[in-house]
């Protein structure tokens, strides 16, 4: 038994010892491996974000919000809609908004009369986005005197408008089905908000104004960091699997919008893409300054685009926006810098003119 035990014994030390060996080369590959993470940013979601964010030389913002949440619009509860009589109509529209290449893009199965963009590819979740350039305030406020137009319009001629400006293709037949189905999902968007109501939170963020004009140099930087990764690099957008519609949309080119579209006016473009981009922006954490927004805008409308025949736009030439980028004005101000800016001057000329 004595000679047994002493036979053992060595067996005994030799496997505590190289257990002890495992431990300590655990010990070493773990610390190896903690300290590549650290040194590559990536332990923790958040360090990643930072990592990236001073890769790209993005500032790191506060957890801002745009607006406050008081009183702030949100969509109805999609899953009341089935209690609505036309609840057929309304989810047809809203399928219509959410892919509207697939019934009438180039390859629609019911016409062919847009570019290939779906109307959400703008208004986000089918027009549902707080300052996602949503749907909540058009049943308040339709029918209405615009003065691009100098006309009263409905819901239908405002659809319309971006059939042929924001899809660059050709409108609807205002009595045709698809057009009821999508004002009647429009209607329900807003069903209540009191008539003549603008609630917070309502189409597009209303950005500060730069005390300079845009550059659209710098806004090709902010591009070629924060947008090129969905947009493409040549602003040619991504498409779906299918081919046929547009996952994230091209921003210029021939599939884009024209320049008779609200996004061509940069405090349009600026607002919307401070309050919703890039990619897990909110109007409650924006990932852009203002000054990214504006150069990022002023860059991507100065790229090449379709043009549409604007010459019965603004009858009333007092009335035209700071920033639309086309004469004659009733003002001293450039074509430039009615473009880009600065716009407090602008503003100042008009408020003296009332």
């Amino acid at each position: 038994m004595k000679k047994t035990s002493q036979s053992i014994l060595p067996l005994i030390r030799g496997l505590f010892g190289l257990s002890f060996l495992v431990f300590m080369l655990t010990l070493f590959v773990g610390a190896l491996v903690i300290s590549q993470w650290t040194l590559s940013g990536s332990s923790t979601p958040d360090q990643d974000l930072q990592q990236r964010a001073a890769e790209n030389k993005t500032p790191q913002l506060p957890d801002t919000r745009l607006i406050k949440d008081e009183g702030i619009w949100t969509a109805p509860d999609w899953s009341t809609v089935d209690s609505e009589p036309n609840a057929k109509q309304i989810e047809y529209g809203k399928e219509l908004i959410a892919h509207t290449a697939e019934y009438l893009g180039p390859e629609g199965k019911v016409l062919r009369i847009s570019n290939g963009m779906n109307c959400q590819n703008c208004h986000l979740e089918a027009g549902t986005v707080p300052l996602g350039n949503n749907f909540g305030a058009v049943a308040a406020t339709y029918p209405k005197i615009r003065g691009r137009s100098g006309l009263s319009e409905d819901i239908p001629k405002r659809i319309n408008d971006c059939f042929e400006r924001s899809l660059n293709g050709r409108g609807l037949e205002p009595e045709s089905e698809e057009m009821q189905a999508m004002v009647a999902y429009m209607q329900w968007l807003g069903k209540d908000v009191p008539k003549g109501n603008k609630l917070p939170g309502v189409g597009i963020y209303d950005i500060p104004l730069l005390d300079r004009a845009a550059d659209p140099i710098q806004g090709k930087s902010v591009y070629e960091r924060q947008c090129a990764s969905c947009h493409g690099t040549e602003g040619q957008g991504l498409k779906t699997p299918s081919g046929t519609a547009y996952l994230y949309p091209p921003l210029w080119g021939p599939a884009s919008y024209n320049q008779g579209a609200g996004l061509y006016r940069l405090s349009r473009f600026a607002g919307y893409v401070k309050a919703n981009m890039p990619l897990g922006a909110t109007y409650k954490r924006p990932l852009l300054t203002d000054e990214e927004a504006w150069d990022l805008a002023a860059y991507v409308n100065s790229m090449e685009r379709p043009s549409k025949e604007l010459s019965g736009d603004w009858p009333d030439i007092s009335k035209k926006p700071m920033d639309h980028p086309f004469g004659p004005y009733a003002d001293p101000f450039s074509e430039e810098q009615h473009k880009y800016g600065p716009f407090q001057p602008i503003l100042a000329a008009k408020n003296e003119n009332k």
